[in-house]
């Protein structure tokens, strides 16, 4: 195969992958019906036609059938008074008259045959255009079912990637919710361990040690001199209590000698009643 020759097939084989993919199989069909249509349509206008020629040939036969009628009675009167020379002429009329019937009728028959298969043809291309048409609406009905489904498969399929990608976003929020939820905590365990002071301070872990029993020596002496300076008051303050005490447990006591005499006295009052 030549380069041209490659070149063209090559040329061709691209144009044919466009066309492909281009064309709509149901408008290629309803191409179809209506070219189909156009030639039953011109089948029928020959048909039409061909009737015409037929039509006019009859019409034509029949005149020459009443000339012939005609040159027939004209011959009869002519030998009737006797002028055979009229009689003759007449005949000869009449005898061409009836050749060119013959030829007429022969004509006639041809296009009656013509006219019949031209009808035989029509009604079978009308079948199959008929035919055709059943089968168009069902191949377009197909069509358009399988290209919904293509649709909602495709639809279906792009619906997976997306919730595929869907779950990887939520996946990936669930781990930056994490790790934000991770360093919160930590920062606050920071806060609690005070390691943010450690950071924004000079010193070490003895520092704040010492810093820490100085702070609770501090506490101490302070609590020391604040006893020693109400330790007088203090030891008044519990000589009034241990007295307060005391005079409620005598009141106490008293009380409840006074319900045991009320006690006493309700039994001899009833020890009296039995009696």
């Amino acid at each position: 195969m030549g380069i041209l020759s490659r070149t063209s097939y090559v040329i061709r084989s691209k144009i044919n992958a466009i066309l492909n993919r281009s064309e709509d199989p149901t408008e290629t069909l309803d191409y179809s019906y209506e070219q189909m249509r156009d030639q039953l349509q011109q089948v029928k206008r020959g048909i039409a036609d061909l009737t015409t020629q037929k039509k006019r040939l009859e019409m034509q036969k029949k005149r020459l059938e009443e000339n012939v009628d005609k040159h027939n009675d004209q011959a009869r009167r002519a030998v009737a008074q006797d002028r055979d020379d009229l009689a003759r002429k007449a005949l000869e009329k009449k005898k061409a008259k009836m050749s060119q019937i013959e030829e007429l009728e022969g004509q006639i028959g041809k296009l009656q045959s013509q006219q019949d298969q031209l009808i035989e043809q029509k009604d079978t291309l009308q079948n199959r255009i008929e035919e055709f048409r059943t089968k168009k609406e069902t191949m377009k009905a197909r069509h358009q079912a399988a290209k919904a489904s293509s649709t909602v498969s495709e639809a279906m399929t792009s619906t997976g990637e997306q919730f595929e990608d869907v779950g990887r976003a939520i996946e990936r929020a669930e781990e930056q919710t994490e790790d934000m939820e991770a360093r919160a905590a930590a920062l606050d365990e920071l806060h609690e361990s005070g390691a943010f002071e450690d950071v924004m301070s000079d010193k070490d872990q003895i520092d704040r040690e010492l810093e820490s029993l100085s702070s609770g020596s501090e506490v101490d002496a302070e609590l020391e001199t604040l006893k020693s300076e109400m330790g007088k008051g203090s030891e008044t303050e519990e000589r009034d209590v241990e007295a307060d005490l005391e005079n409620e447990a005598d009141l106490e006591d008293l009380e409840d000698a006074e319900v045991d005499e009320d006690v006493e006295a309700d039994l001899a009052e009833l020890r009296e009643e039995e009696r």
